[in-house]
């Protein structure tokens, strides 16, 4: 296994080599003056950043459509990654470290096969999504109604499944179809067992706020024996309708596995002020992950071969890390093993996570807090002010995106680490004002693809690939050079502070 996964990741590398100019070209040149901010964006082109997205596409193609941590796509992204790190001539660490993996051994599936066929999206931010608990199961079968109320009346009104009632007339075998609201999924789903139920789907409720699944549905615990899935409103109305028939699949897995973070550093620098940029490297199961977060990978990683011919005056430190959909895993792990004295000399660190979402937004972490009232550590604000007056130089429209924790800036700021970073934007609407701004298509998902099998070479965004790799390799080469009194060594560490959950880990709910 391990020869045949080498075999491939010296494929890939071959056709990035032959594609990129790596390191080799435009900053060789360069020299710890003034211009070099100039000479390094100049050479960081777009075109460079997306071969890179294309070897991403390449691994995942090879590797069963994804590069989620713990599989041999993700392993592969590893080793393209710190291989040409080191071939730059940085110090490369791969770091590894376990993790609960909790996905599936085979797609799942839900398919309308009556009336008409119909295959729906599996994942957070689609159609559907198994509930926690789920077990095993592959089914078909009519879907039976329970007791809905369509069109919905008030927040928590459905009674759907609540009392064995409800199931009364219900043929055995069949698929019940069930409303959220008033009981808990486990009762509802247990009824439907008791009844004869093969399978068990729960959508939404309807209403406003209760109508899509970002959220995390469970069963609360082990007992249950048939496969149940949750949908969104619009899925479970069509499902709804007379004469449907559906079949399902479900097949998780859960177990331990290793994955790795790639740590590069510079062999020049001042070892007691560093300056760190991050990305993570995983995707999501349901897909190959290149917007969400290759494209952020591909940015850093470019930079950090643009700039491996300089001699920078601070130590600079690239950071790829893993199982950030899991829940920030990578980025946590290596921040608490980190000693204190460590984590004190890192002066800032930059985050990138979806750089080229294709109905973007130019959104800038909010380091100060004016716009959504939570601040990053002090020196922040310089961080957010830096990447404003890039934006502004350019004549590109920029806005704020909050600090909520949802990637893996969040466990630096905890620490007290000065933050901050670029974010073109996920499952959230585009609104009219933005749309006029930006451009692009308001009440459209700012990047349609998140967290889907869709999310491939062609759901990115030249132009906010090209700006934001510009923006990256802007601040980089300036704070390589001179971090303008940000952060420091003794400043990081007595500045922790909590942070909000984590987009990629939404908490369970049992209702």
């Amino acid at each position: 296994m391990r020869s045949r996964l080498r075999t491939c990741v010296a494929g890939v590398v071959a056709a990035a080599v032959a594609l990129s100019t790596v390191a080799a070209a435009g900053p060789a040149q360069a020299h710890p003056r003034n211009d070099n901010v100039r000479k390094i964006v100049k050479a960081v082109s777009g075109k460079n950043v997306k071969n890179h997205l294309r070897v991403f596409q390449a691994i995942a193609d090879r590797f069963d459509g994804t590069r989620v941590s713990g599989t041999r796509g993700y392993d592969a992204s590893r080793d393209y990654v710190s291989l040409l790190l080191r071939l730059a001539g940085y110090k490369v660490t791969v770091q590894p470290f376990e993790f609960l993996f909790e996905g599936y051994r085979t797609p799942p599936l839900l398919k309308r096969t009556a009336p008409q066929e119909e295959t729906y999206r599996y994942g957070f931010f689609s159609d559907y999504i198994a509930m926690g608990d789920s077990p095993a199961g592959s089914v078909s079968g009519p879907i039976q109604p329970v007791d809905l109320t369509l069109p919905p009346g008030e927040p928590n009104s459905s009674t759907s499944g609540c009392e064995a009632s409800d199931f009364a007339g219900f043929t055995p075998g069949g698929i019940a179809l069930m409303q959220r609201g008033t009981c808990n999924f486990r009762v509802k789903v247990e009824n439907a067992i008791a009844a004869g139920a093969s399978g068990a789907i729960v959508f939404n409720e309807g209403q406003e706020g209760r109508t899509e699944i970002d959220l995390n549905p469970v069963l609360g615990g082990p007992g249950i024996t048939i496969p149940s899935f949750f949908t969104s409103f619009a899925v479970g109305e069509e499902l709804a309708a007379a004469g449907t028939s559906v079949t399902m699949n479900w097949d998780p897995v859960s177990e331990m596995r290793t994955t790795y973070n790639v740590i590069a550093e510079s062999r020049k620098g001042d070892p007691g002020n560093v300056v760190m940029l991050g990305a993570h490297l995983d995707s999501v199961q349901e897909g190959p992950g290149i917007n969400d977060n290759g494209s952020g990978s591909a940015g850093v990683l470019e930079v950090a071969l643009q700039m491996a011919k300089l001699k920078p005056k601070n130590k600079m430190r690239f950071a790829f890390w893993g199982a950030e959909e899991f829940g920030l895993l990578g980025s946590a792990h290596y921040v608490a093993n980190l000693p204190e004295e460590e984590r004190a000399k890192i002066a800032l660190y930059l985050n990138f996570d979806m750089i080229a979402s294709t109905n973007y937004t130019f959104g800038i972490y909010d380091g100060d807090g004016d716009a959504f009232g939570t601040a990053g550590p002090p020196g922040s604000d310089q961080i957010e002010a830096d990447f404003e007056k890039y934006f502004a130089d350019r004549g590109e429209p920029f806005t704020a995106t909050a600090f909520t924790g949802r990637s893996d800036y969040g466990p630096f700021i905890e620490v007290g680490i000065p933050s901050g970073g670029l974010f073109t934007g996920a499952e959230v609407l585009k609104t009219p004002e933005e749309a006029a701004i930006f451009g692009g298509t308001a009440g459209v998902p700012l990047d349609p693809c998140y967290h889907q099998a869709c999310d491939t070479i062609k759901n990115i965004s030249d132009k906010a690939l090209d700006v934001n790799a510009d923006a990256i390799a802007t601040l980089a080469a300036t704070y390589a050079f001179d971090t303008g009194g940000i952060g420091g060594a003794g400043t990081a560490a007595s500045q922790a502070r909590g942070q909000a959950a984590h987009r990629h880990g939404p908490a369970e709910s049992l209702n």
